[in-house]
């Protein structure tokens, strides 16, 4: 059982949809390497938090740009659409801004990987856009 912060702030079931149809979309967008899409869903630049490979903390600032071109080199090409089956738990600090921890499967081209992860949202003028995105192990890669 997975014990929530009190953040003083009690989402209301219109948070909670929100914020479950926007991870749908950016979902959807991501099964089929839509980047251009997924990147219409984010907060430029974008905070990019991991940790490298001699175990040391890493942060960087990307622009547009940076992430199409990376997101795009990361998830690959092919006609293939990748899948996720994710787990989300959102901690909401205020109405227009959550923290997210998934743990997830991705499956492309037959082989799957798990994933855990942490999203920064931020909602302006009522829409959802990832601002931070945090996990472990592309330091190397900022």
């Amino acid at each position: 059982m997975t014990f929530l912060p009190e953040t003083g702030y009690v989402p209301t079931d219109e948070d909670r949809s929100s914020l479950d149809a926007w991870f749908a979309a950016y979902d959807a967008h991501s099964a089929k390497r839509d980047v251009q899409a997924m990147a219409d869903l984010a907060v430029f630049p974008l905070n990019l938090v991991s940790d490298d490979s001699a175990g040391n903390g890493r942060s960087a600032q990307w622009d547009r740009e940076q992430f199409v071109g990376t997101m795009t080199h990361v998830m690959g090409e092919g006609s293939q659409d990748i899948t996720f089956e994710s787990q989300r738990t959102p901690v909401f600090l205020s109405p227009a801004m959550a923290v997210v921890f998934t743990d997830s499967t991705m499956t492309a081209n037959g082989e799957s990987t798990q994933l855990r992860y942490a999203d920064i949202l931020v909602r302006r003028d009522g829409q959802w856009a990832f601002q931070t995105m945090i996990q472990g192990g592309w330091g190397d890669n900022l």
